[in-house]
């Protein structure tokens, strides 16, 4: 049992098996992004109203500050839940006790945060919901080197990245269509979370591991397990320093995409531009992220696919910085939405072979999730500092660009995998 449990698996997983997966994360995607989109930066700028701040500036900021302390917060969650389900042997499986209770937590934190009216409570609250999300996915993300082949990984991992975009645009559509308020909004998405997670859960066989086959886990190994060695491991080091500049990239390219609308192009109709751009993206992002993952998988090669996709993203925040206006800004957004599609797919695909011990695969993918969630969390605070102190939109787009380019530039050392 523990070799087969620890061993790379070699059966293909089935259409039925990716459509459970597809549809977890199509609800994990839309309570994760329909706040970060919309409901938190509008809850933000309710509560700053209620003080009596309307500055766009201060509301980003302020955004960003709760941002950020969610953002520690995944820090340490993703890694410890990634240690936690690795050693745990419950009956019911290893990873499964973390996909349904983080589910839940996921669920519970954003109604709650739904009926917050001070700043300290969206903090807190959002710092919960967003924990519960670290739970959830990387345990749902450990299922991948536990459940899917090599030759199949970039195939699958297309299907957390087209999810992404279609829950994007989903939540949106659902919250803005439907004219929701914002705590209903927020307990709408966490009841789709369960919903949508919950028959992943349930259908999918987890294998049970032995107490007597269970690494002892202590804090002080707990603790130096945070840490992997880029000099023991390089191509682990490469790989996670590639994942955090790509990501730091896209999301300082789009955290910050409406106010550049409103203030630097001065649109009439903001909202209906960025929904646009938006559509464009996603539409990118499915297309490249399903097509890439299945080429990667076909010709057996990783690494051109990620250097391309993140200097596709570089290309789109240059255009920006140099020609601002909304006619490039459209054609920027399919360029972005191509290159981070692709990456999105093949580098989670990528991540899943270098990791260093087949006993710790939650722990070290939940160290990887660290380079998705923690730029996201980080970019609104980073990019309004940008943009108000420095050097303005063009400052933004061209950090962006570097820090693309330099996410292209870090995947080429990386030589166990082509």
């Amino acid at each position: 049992m523990t070799v087969a449990l620890f061993a790379e698996p070699k059966t293909k997983v089935s259409g039925a098996w990716i459509a459970l997966f597809a549809t977890a994360w199509l609800g994990i995607w839309m309570a994760q992004l329909t706040p970060i989109q919309l409901l938190l930066p509008t809850q933000v700028e309710q509560v700053n109203a209620r003080l009596g701040s309307t500055d766009w500036i201060a509301n980003v900021v302020a955004f960003g500050i709760v941002s950020g302390i969610a953002g520690v917060c995944a820090l340490v969650a993703f890694p410890l839940t990634g240690a936690l389900s690795d050693r745990t042997t419950s009956r019911f499986g290893r990873r499964r006790p973390w996909i349904i209770g983080g589910a839940l937590l996921f669920a519970v934190g954003l109604i709650l945060l739904g009926a917050q009216r001070s700043m300290v409570g969206v903090g807190v609250f959002w710092s919960l919901a967003l924990t519960g999300f670290c739970v959830l996915s990387a345990s749902l993300t450990a299922v991948i080197s536990d459940q899917v082949p090599v030759r199949q990984r970039g195939y699958i991992s297309s299907w957390i990245a087209a999810p992404q975009a279609i829950g994007t645009i989903l939540g949106l559509l659902l919250v803005t269509v439907l004219m929701l308020s914002t705590f209903v909004g927020y307990t709408l998405v966490a009841v789709l979370v369960v919903a949508l997670v919950v028959p992943f859960a349930l259908f999918v066989p987890d294998a049970v591991l032995q107490k007597k086959d269970r690494e002892r886990l202590t804090l002080e190994a707990m603790i130096a397990g945070f840490w992997i060695s880029p000099r023991q491991h390089p191509d682990f080091g490469w790989t996670l320093s590639s994942r955090i500049l790509a990501n730091f990239g896209n999301a300082f390219g789009t955290a910050l995409l409406l106010q550049f609308l409103q203030y630097g192009l001065h649109r009439k109709d903001a909202e209906d531009d960025l929904i646009m751009l938006v559509l464009i993206y996603l539409v990118f992002v499915v297309v490249a992220s399903l097509v890439g993952g299945r080429l990667s998988d076909k010709i057996g090669r990783r690494k051109p696919f990620v250097f391309v996709s993140s200097a596709l993203q570089a290309i789109a925040a240059v255009m920006l910085a140099l020609v601002p206006s909304y006619e490039v800004a459209m054609m920027a957004a399919g360029i972005l939405g191509l290159g981070y599609g692709c990456f999105l797919s093949v580098d989670q695909a990528l991540a899943t072979q270098v990791l260093p011990d087949a006993h710790s695969r939650g722990k070290d993918l939940g160290i990887m999730n660290i380079a998705t969630a923690v730029p996201q969390a980080f970019a609104p605070l980073l990019g309004a500092l940008v943009v108000a102190a420095l050097a303005g939109f063009a400052g933004l787009f061209l950090l962006a660009a570097l820090a693309a380019l330099l996410g292209a530039l870090a995947v080429l050392p990386v030589k166990s995998v082509r």
